[in-house]
């Protein structure tokens, strides 16, 4: 029962109502067409009964006497209805003909073996004796009717009450069969065209409203696959926002760790370069040499000497920490030039080359897209120098799919990543800083090189 219901709830609006509006349809067309037909039938009866019944008694009424006070018919009277069925108009026109008393007498009948037989009075005539015609088109299933159904024609049967001229009260009532030939074709006509309007007015009716249901039904349905659609993008963008809402909020997290990771990275380049450089300047500046007045001019100079290019050393790395912490003016920059200025910064620094490639496509970034760019070149050169020896390195920028990727290769002995710390070689940086703005981070290795790879959506950025 379920899974018909099941089938049943997955149709369509449409093809629902069309089969329960044509099923229903269909049994109130019989239904009406039943009834009409037998108020039709009912009412061409009636009429034609009528007419006959008119017809027959103006004829035989002359011919009767006084039935009030006369129980039965004389020999005249019989002989003259012998001949009015036998030889005059209604001779081929009724079959049988017969005439009742109250009591169920047959005082007269066509056929002689019924007259004067008594029967139990039936239904019709009885209502016949009450002042009303009875007329019944069909096989005839009176007890005294069996000659009639022997003939196997269509017969109209008529039950006419005998009305005496001056009271009006019913004193016989007269039963005759009518050949219904012509009666029968049309009675069939009109049932035929009562049963074609009802049909047809039926159709057109259907028609109608399930013209009316089909076109609210494809409305419906458009609506239903839009609003599908619109809930699918929905539920798209909901997961987007649910993966850009976790990254963030990994980011946020770990933000303090990193920055006091690059702090603590920078404490230890000052405290390991010009910190050193400094500390050792400055204790040469007390030694002996330059202190004790007996120093010659000349060792006191090469002391001298030693300490400014120890100096000199120390500023020289901390320009160079500097120039790695201060930023370019990339923001009014396009693609190529922030490309071609964190590999130009890497070539002053290190006195290595490194090979540039990049897409002829145009695409403007965002101020924040370009320095993710920047900051990961410049982090990803810088690991390969320190971790790869710098062999091999090379930077290339291609668009795929609306995506701008950007790939730093080099050709060193690689390392395992299971190895490398979380915050090692500034991998967590760049990978929370691309991942933060909805990019991804990849990196492959082994003993042939190694390639950091990052991918931005740049149709997303803009929206955003």
């Amino acid at each position: 029962m379920n899974g018909i219901l099941d089938r049943w709830n997955n149709q369509s609006l449409a093809r629902q109502f069309l089969i329960a509006g044509g099923l229903v349809s269909i049994a109130a067309m019989m239904l009406i067409g039943a009834y009409v037909t037998s108020l039709i039938e009912a009412a061409v009866t009636r009429n034609s009964a009528a007419s006959t019944a008119l017809y027959v008694d103006s004829i035989i009424a002359p011919l009767l006497p006084d039935m009030k006070t006369n129980k039965t018919l004389d020999d005249v009277t019989t002989r003259a209805l012998d001949e009015t069925f036998g030889q005059g108009a209604l001779g081929g026109k009724v079959v049988s003909f017969r005439l009742w008393r109250q009591d169920g007498t047959v005082l007269y009948a066509t056929d002689k073996s019924m007259a004067g037989r008594q029967f139990e009075p039936s239904h019709d005539l009885k209502t016949a004796f009450s002042g009303q015609m009875v007329a019944q088109f069909g096989p005839a299933d009176d007890l005294e009717s069996e000659a009639e159904r022997a003939t196997g024609s269509p017969l109209l049967e008529i039950y006419n009450p005998i009305l005496q001229p001056w009271s009006g009260e019913v004193v016989a009532v007269s039963e005759f069969y009518e050949v219904a030939d012509d009666f029968q074709q049309s009675l069939h006509q009109a049932q035929l065209r009562s049963w074609l309007a009802v049909a047809g007015v039926t159709l057109a009716f259907f028609l109608l409203l399930s013209a009316i249901v089909f076109r609210g039904s494809q409305t419906i349905d458009s609506q239903r696959q839009a609003l599908t659609q619109r809930v699918a993008e929905l539920s798209s963008l909901l997961a987007q926002n649910r993966a850009l809402h976790a990254r963030a909020q990994r980011a946020s997290q770990r933000a303090t760790a990193l920055n006091e990771s690059y702090l603590r990275r920078l404490g230890a380049d000052l405290h390991d370069g010009p910190a050193q450089l400094v500390a050792y300047a400055a204790l040469r500046v007390d030694s002996k040499l330059l202190t004790d007045p007996k120093t010659s001019p000349k060792a006191r100079e090469k002391e001298v000497t030693t300490i400014k290019s120890r100096l000199d050393e120390a500023m020289d790395e901390i320009r160079s920490i500097c120039s790695g912490l201060v930023l370019p003016q990339i923001e009014t920059a396009e693609l190529p030039d922030v490309l071609e200025r964190a590999v130009n910064a890497h070539r002053q620094r290190t006195g290595l080359d490194v090979d540039l490639s990049m897409s002829n496509a145009s695409q403007s970034l965002s101020p924040s897209a370009k320095i993710s760019i920047y900051r990961f070149v410049q982090e990803a050169l810088n690991n390969g120098f320190r971790h790869g020896g710098g062999i091999g390195q090379s930077v290339r920028q291609t668009f795929e799919d609306g995506h701008v990727v950007i790939e730093v290769a080099d050709r060193g002995p690689g390392f395992d990543p299971a190895s490398v710390r979380p915050e090692g070689l500034g991998l967590a940086g760049l990978r929370e800083r691309i991942e933060s703005l909805g990019g991804t981070f990849d990196i492959s290795t082994s003993q042939d090189g190694t390639t950091v790879r990052m991918s931005l959506n740049v149709q997303e950025m803009e929206q955003a």
